[in-house]
């Protein structure tokens, strides 16, 4: 993972990306986030937090772009990054992207791929494909209406303006914005928090609201009560429920 820093605090990955200056996406850079991605789903990890510096990822690089056209392997182009994107949001623990400076085309959309989005407050984001004559092919059209609304999604889409931070929180793509000095060590305080908590529940959660999403009422609420008897048969139920009653700290193990 030459273009992507990987380790391990605690029970929490940190994944930061790694290609001077801007972090611009290849097909290099998203193998390297799937190789990682695919690391931190060992259950021994119970939190993620990803990251770039000085700019979370400026989009792609469009260099590769015209490569891509003489090599005819546009194909690869967008898939490659899905591929890593779906990853990073199919983990079964809580994510957080912590966003500075650019995360723009793919960086947005990886940044989307994460339970919550933690924004610097220099950060500017957007979706500005159409400006190359193109849309987001790494799931900007499916995520970003899904967490902003389906005509904001499109006027961002349309325009590939960027956005401040402000803008991103008031409308939903930020959950939290911070000064800039204080974007990591929050990010890592909380993902430490999420790992100290009943991890199997989380992913029981996250499946749950996903099929809020895609499922009418009646078979969600099916899903609902299964993934719910699940977790009541796991160890860190149990604990839960004891602490409750012994009015103690639960002592979670993600089991």
């Amino acid at each position: 993972m030459s273009l992507v820093e990987y380790s391990v605090d605690g029970n929490v990955a940190r994944i930061v990306l790694n290609r001077p200056p801007v972090n611009a996406l290849s097909a290099e850079l998203s193998a390297d986030l799937t190789a990682a991605f695919t690391e931190a789903a060992d259950p021994r990890i119970r939190a993620v937090m990803v990251t770039g510096e000085p700019h979370f990822a400026a989009g792609a690089d469009i260099k590769g772009f015209q490569v891509a056209y003489d090599r005819g392997s546009e194909d690869s182009l967008a898939a490659d990054l899905g591929q890593a994107v779906r990853l990073l949001e199919t983990l079964e623990k809580p994510t957080i992207a912590a966003v500075r400076g650019f995360a723009l085309g793919g960086g947005l959309e990886l940044a989307m791929g994460a339970d919550f989005r933690y924004f610097a407050d220099d950060a500017r984001v957007g979706q500005p494909e159409i400006l190359l004559g193109l849309i987001p092919g790494a799931g900007g059209t499916q995520r970003l209406p899904r967490l902003v609304g389906y005509q904001r999604a499109k006027e961002i889409i349309f325009s590939g303006r960027h956005l401040g931070a402000e803008e991103a929180i008031a409308i939903g793509l930020a959950d939290k914005v911070l000064p800039a000095a204080q974007l990591l060590e929050a990010a890592m305080a909380d993902a430490e928090r999420w790992a100290a908590g009943p991890t199997l529940a989380y992913g029981a959660a996250r499946r749950a609201l996903n099929d809020a999403l895609r499922l009418p009422i009646e078979p969600g609420l099916r899903a609902e009560v299964d993934a719910f008897q699940a977790c009541f048969r796991t160890d860190d139920a149990r604990e839960g429920v004891a602490a409750f009653i012994d009015k103690r700290a639960a002592r979670f193990t993600g089991s």
